[in-house]
């Protein structure tokens, strides 16, 4: 069954069943409070007729003396203790009544018997009759004009009930449409990105708060992300296919040559081995880094410990020096404790310090520092610096701002998106600021910690 079929008939149904059960109680309501008005009228009439009794003149015969009181539709009755009724004058439609039991209670009654299929009103009143005994005056009134009237209020109930189930219908299937046409129109959207593999907006109506809206804004918003990333994705794939394109292709080369000419000359073996080893080297690296780029931030196993930054930075430039044979100033102003994972750290430093030597010929200054509730560690390196046009730019994979000086110093662009991503994972924070011409300061932030 579809969405739209479910609403409407959900919806009338619902509106039909409270509907039912609104006329359902106006009816019981109604019909309680008239047959209430009527016993009581009944009870008064009932307690007019005992007064005129038992205040009338006792040589007036009994069957006269109850004819004044009768109801016009009904009967009037004395019932002795034993149980008979002695005198009992009806009108001329209510003859019947007569083969009604008779009981004496010896206490005031007043209750809605049915007897024939017909209601009536019957009050029961003790008195004293003449001879001095206990009796009952005993009044049934009919009350058929009543439920004639109740008749008529069940059949305007049922035919409003009816007529109105019209416009509910027609209301719920106006709502259904309302609803799924958001709906119907995403779906038709999916299946033609599904059919044609292009992206496509739907279109939205005027702006407006409601859920539906919202929903077809959302999806907007994620096909937007989803286009935006494909295209990152496909530029992804084809600068990684283009960077390993060439190392590859110069393997191939000299293996081709060590292979015509190698057992002939130790020159071009020693030459071939050589340049074979380093394009290896320089695809693992390339390899490395995409794998590193490709992890999402829970692959990462984030180990946060709790270690004094400076003998940490000292001991990872001195690392860095031993490897690399460059000048590296560390200046520390004072020292102080911090939380993060000390191996994402020192590969966050590393990513830094390479940059530095790679763009730099002059000595990097590292310095350490303090402010407010951060610890602070600033990079600097005098050298090429990156203009202010491409500073926004450095963060896109495979980005080089010279491409033949990437060249040469071995870069593939993966350096800085992964150190954006390195940052993210430990919770550091870091900004570039540079010139070109002068030089690059890395600025990298960490929460301090207090507690030691």
């Amino acid at each position: 069954m579809k969405l739209r079929t479910k609403i409407n008939l959900y919806t009338a149904v619902m509106f039909i069943i409270l509907l039912l059960m609104i006329n359902v109680a106006i009816y019981f309501t109604f019909s309680r409070m008239m047959f209430d008005s009527d016993l009581s009228r009944v009870g008064n009439e009932a307690s007019q007729t005992v007064k005129g009794i038992t205040q009338a003149d006792p040589s007036v015969p009994t069957d006269n003396l109850l004819r004044a009181y009768m109801p016009v539709n009904g009967m009037l009755q004395i019932v002795h203790s034993d149980g008979t009724a002695s005198t009992a004058v009806t009108s001329s439609e209510q003859t019947y009544l007569r083969g009604n039991p008779v009981s004496f209670t010896n206490k005031e009654q007043k209750k809605i018997i049915e007897y024939e299929g017909v209601p009536y009103a019957f009050v029961s009143i003790p008195v004293i009759w003449m001879d001095g005994e206990v009796a009952e005056v005993q009044l049934t009134e009919s009350l058929a004009d009543t439920e004639n009237q109740l008749n008529t209020l069940k059949f305007v109930l049922t035919a409003i009930m009816l007529m109105a189930s019209i416009p509910v219908l027609l209301s719920s299937r106006l709502l259904s449409n309302f609803i799924t046409s958001p709906i119907s129109s995403l779906t038709a959207t999916m299946q033609e990105i599904q059919a044609s593999g292009h992206y496509k907006r739907i279109k939205l109506p005027k702006k407006t708060n409601d859920e539906l809206y919202q929903m077809g804004e959302t999806f907007n918003h994620m096909i937007g992300q989803l286009e935006k990333n494909f295209e990152k994705q496909e530029q992804f794939v084809s600068n990684a296919s283009h960077e390993l394109k060439t190392p590859l292709t110069v393997i191939d080369a000299y293996a081709d040559m060590l292979k015509r000419r190698g057992h002939q000359s130790p020159e071009v073996f020693n030459e071939s081995v050589e340049a074979i080893q380093s394009e290896s080297h320089r695809m693992k690296s390339l390899i490395e880094q995409l794998l590193l780029l490709a992890k999402h931030e829970e692959q990462w196993n984030i180990k946060q410990t709790d270690f004094p930054l400076r003998p940490f930075v000292e001991e990872t430039i001195k690392t860095f020096q031993a490897g690399f044979q460059r000048d590296i100033q560390c200046i520390a102003e004072e020292d102080v404790t911090v939380k993060t994972d000390k191996e994402k750290f020192k590969q966050l430093l590393y990513i830094f310090l390479d940059n530095a030597r790679k763009y730099s010929n002059d000595s990097i200054i590292v310095r350490i520092g303090v402010n407010k509730n951060e610890a602070i560690v600033e990079i600097m390196d005098h050298g090429i610096g990156i203009p202010k046009d491409d500073l926004p730019k450095v963060f896109d994979r495979f980005y080089r701002v010279e491409q033949s000086r990437a060249r040469k110093s071995g870069g593939f662009g993966l350096g800085l998106p992964l150190a954006k991503d390195l940052a993210e994972a430990i919770g550091a924070d870091f900004a570039i600021d540079s010139e070109e011409g002068i030089g690059t300061t890395v600025k990298i932030r960490l929460m301090r910690d207090d507690s030691h």
